[in-house]
């Protein structure tokens, strides 16, 4: 799932831009959800936070409350993989932006040639979301990029006979087999069972007393194995 996440404090512009992005994605066959915002609100200010798969930020520079420049900081504060996009009125912001180190993809004015400009840039995006760190697959007609860091464990259930997928934000049940999944994930994915691959890097702590392994994100999986176990450590 790819997030754009877009803020413009014009109406008319952000519907533009959220056009343009439905457009583009017609086109890739990604899964995508566009979160569009008039404002650097608190609702905007959680999803910088929020761990969510692969996001594009198409900001813009010049919103009442807030700069997209001070925005772009505090994103890159602690994310330094999301793509950032900026907006402008004025071509002389390119300027300060280049003196920023806030690593962003491009800027564009809005009132030269923007559209084609936005298309270009969002397009680029998604060539660089595709060269991070993630698995992409198809499954029954949908295309899934998945960041590694996100998945912690994937197991087969045998009642829905589906693969589960399980990441910090949902649960994904396709139609693939352990085994086709594992040859897709890095060497930090092992088994804890049978049933079961694990993100080694995930994990905080093997308790061997009730058999379970405890993740970072505080959640507990009791899919382990003793002869599986030895291998996580």
């Amino acid at each position: 799932m790819i997030n754009f996440i877009v803020c413009d404090d014009n109406k008319a512009l952000l519907k533009n831009v959220v056009e343009i992005i439905d457009n583009v994605m017609i086109k890739n066959r990604h899964e995508y959800k566009i979160h569009s915002f008039t404002d650097y609100n608190d609702k905007f200010m959680k999803l910088i936070d929020e761990k969510l798969p692969l996001k594009i930020y198409i900001l813009d520079v010049e919103v009442p409350s807030k700069s997209g420049i001070d925005i772009a900081r505090i994103i890159r504060n602690n994310d330094v993989d999301s793509v950032i996009i900026f907006l402008t009125s004025h071509n002389e912001v390119g300027s300060i932006l280049l003196k920023e180190e806030i690593m962003f993809l491009t800027f564009i004015c809005k009132f030269d040639d923007a559209e084609n400009r936005l298309e270009s840039a969002i397009n680029k995006a998604l060539e660089l979301v595709g060269k991070k760190m993630a698995i992409r697959f198809e499954d029954q007609g949908a295309i899934y990029t998945l960041p590694i860091k996100d998945i912690i464990y994937v197991y087969t259930d045998t009642i829905e006979r589906k693969l589960i997928i399980k990441t910090d934000y949902a649960k994904f049940k396709v139609s693939k087999t352990l085994t086709e999944m594992e040859n897709m994930l890095p060497e930090q994915f092992k088994h804890s069972h049978r049933s079961c691959i694990v993100n080694t890097d995930r994990i905080v702590m093997i308790d061997k007393r009730n058999n379970e392994i405890i993740f970072d994100n505080n959640e507990k999986l009791n899919l382990v194995s003793k002869s599986c176990r030895k291998e996580l450590v």
